[in-house]
């Protein structure tokens, strides 16, 4: 069974291939914190041939405890503000960035169903978050959003695997004086 359909696969072609070309121009290396996706962007990622130029390493924490012990999303912010949150969606990308050698990290932790919604929090919903960081020891530029899509499992970690990459591309390639 196929994770991602042919028109995702095509659509991330050249996402990927822009991505990869500003990190190679800079000398950077990028590394991703993935929960609702659990593995796909770094999967698409190394799909690229090449990319072990700019792809450092992906972390995938699907559990509460796996976010606290492999990336140092401190327990008590996820018990306070649930896993599906802005917070912790922060803390997982700066936690990706100072446990690997990259100056980019993107993190994603959502609800892609078919259950485990609320009212509060859809399924649908996704916390995403990118950490810019070119400096060792240095506080990287953090943002974050929450974007809500409809559809099957397949078709919430479809669009957070493509939306991941774009906003990742708006960052390296589009805004790149923003940062």
């Amino acid at each position: 069974m196929s994770l991602l359909t042919a028109d995702v696969g095509q659509a991330l072609n050249p996402l990927l291939a822009s991505v990869a070309e500003a990190l190679r121009a800079r000398g950077q290396r990028l590394c991703c914190a993935e929960s609702c996706t659990g593995g796909l962007i770094a999967a698409a990622c190394t799909e690229l041939a090449g990319s072990s130029d700019w792809f450092d390493r992906g972390f995938v924490t699907y559990s509460n405890a796996a976010k606290t012990e492999l990336l140092g999303v401190p327990a008590a912010l996820i018990e306070q503000h649930g896993a599906v949150s802005e917070p912790v969606a922060r803390a997982m990308a700066e936690g990706a960035l100072v446990r690997s050698a990259a100056q980019w990290a993107l993190a994603v932790t959502g609800i892609a169903g078919p259950s485990g919604g609320s009212a509060e929090k859809p399924v649908g919903t996704v916390w995403l978050a990118w950490a810019y960081g070119p400096l060792q020891g240095a506080a990287p530029t953090v943002w974050a959003e929450r974007q809500c899509w409809p559809g099957s499992r397949q078709a919430v970690r479809s669009a957070t695997l493509q939306w991941a990459l774009g906003r990742l591309r708006l960052g390296l390639v589009e805004l790149p004086g923003s940062i």
